[in-house]
């Protein structure tokens, strides 16, 4: 039940973020009515596709599919311009994924989800956490990763129409579960919020993604990037693969994380429900979602292991950040939480 008074967190949309190059500064001001040109395909190709002007100029374009901006009218969504410049960005994006993953078969993909680190290689964001990591970073951790979880499902839920027959049936049953199964106080999002709640977080939509580094926002982009596409379809289906493989095992050691640092009930929740959950969706999505889709179309099964290596990479990017700066002692965010919470504590630091 929702306490009186409670805000949802896409209560309202959030203000357009803060450039940090010339690419996301045209995306903002042609946005909000201002003079500048959108970018084209020129721009593009000068810039580098991970880093944090590309990546939050790609972001701004496709959260017009999702919340929206205060200050962009919602006819930008398929305005053509628009439309062109997500094109523009999104072509160095994919062509640099494309060519940074192995390209095996979707078998030896999904085997590399479930690859236990040897000893002596990084065990990982989760396991870290879950070890030795601190309040503070588990906050820093929340804060990054409400980016996504905020609207978790939804970039999915763009496979729906693309499906049809046991594939569609069953990617429709977990997205049922995602989205609470009826239940609003048991949507994923929502329990986020009280995640992040629990955790002295601002839980409005779109907070932290000025504070995000650009390896985050590229894992939602990537998500975005191939919802939004009918010809990726089988790499969105991938992905999902690859999320809710990896979300079970995942989930189990960042709930011992927030255990074991004392982050609360609510935070401890969101965890506990991906242990049990998803380890029932990894098994519909991989044999009931992945498996018809590349029997009714073998090229498919390219595609979706595509999915799910870009996953990996992307994933593998932002946990290098993520440790590099922590065992460092130092913000793994672009501004630390005391300033991205409006001059609160950061917890723990």
């Amino acid at each position: 039940m929702t306490p009186a008074g409670y805000r949802e967190a896409r209560a309202a949309s959030p203000p357009l973020p803060e450039p940090r190059g010339a690419l996301s500064g045209a995306v903002g001001d042609a946005l909000s009515g201002g003079p500048d040109r959108l970018p084209g395909p020129a721009d593009a190709d000068r810039a580098d596709p991970y880093r944090g002007d590309l990546q939050l100029a790609l972001h701004m374009l496709y959260e017009l599919h999702y919340q929206g901006f205060a200050e962009v009218a919602e006819g930008a969504e398929w305005d053509p311009e628009v439309i062109r410049a997500r094109n523009a960005l999104e072509e160095p994006f994919l062509a640099a994924l494309r060519a940074g993953v192995p390209g095996g078969g979707l078998d030896e993909a999904m085997e590399g989800v479930l690859r236990e680190p040897p000893p002596g290689e990084d065990p990982g964001v989760s396991a870290y956490l879950a070890r030795e990591g601190e309040l503070w970073q588990v906050r820093e951790y929340a804060a990054l990763r409400s980016v996504y979880h905020l609207k978790e499902a939804d970039p999915h839920a763009w496979a729906i129409p693309r499906l049809h027959g046991r594939a569609k049936a069953a990617m429709v049953a977990v997205e049922f579960d995602e989205f609470g199964a009826g239940r609003a106080e048991d949507v994923h999002a929502r329990l986020f919020a009280d995640l992040m709640d629990g955790l002295g977080l601002d839980h409005a939509y779109g907070r932290y993604v000025d504070a995000a580094p650009a390896e985050a926002l590229a894992t939602v982009n990537l998500m975005s990037l191939l919802g939004l596409h009918r010809s990726l379809r089988g790499a969105l289906a991938g992905h999902f693969a690859a999320v809710e493989t990896a979300s079970s095992p995942g989930s189990r050691l960042l709930a011992a994380a927030m255990r074991r640092v004392g982050a609360g009930a609510s935070a401890e929740r969101f965890y506990d429900e991906h242990v049990e959950a998803d380890a029932v969706h990894e098994q519909v999505v991989r044999h009931d979602v992945v498996g018809p889709l590349a029997e009714a179309d073998p090229r498919l099964a390219a595609d979706a292991a595509f999915g799910v290596e870009a996953t990996e990479l992307l994933e593998d990017r932002l946990g290098a950040v993520l440790l590099r700066a922590w065992r460092e002692g130092r913000s793994a965010l672009r501004r630390p939480l005391a300033a991205a919470d409006g001059g609160g504590p950061a917890l723990g630091r």
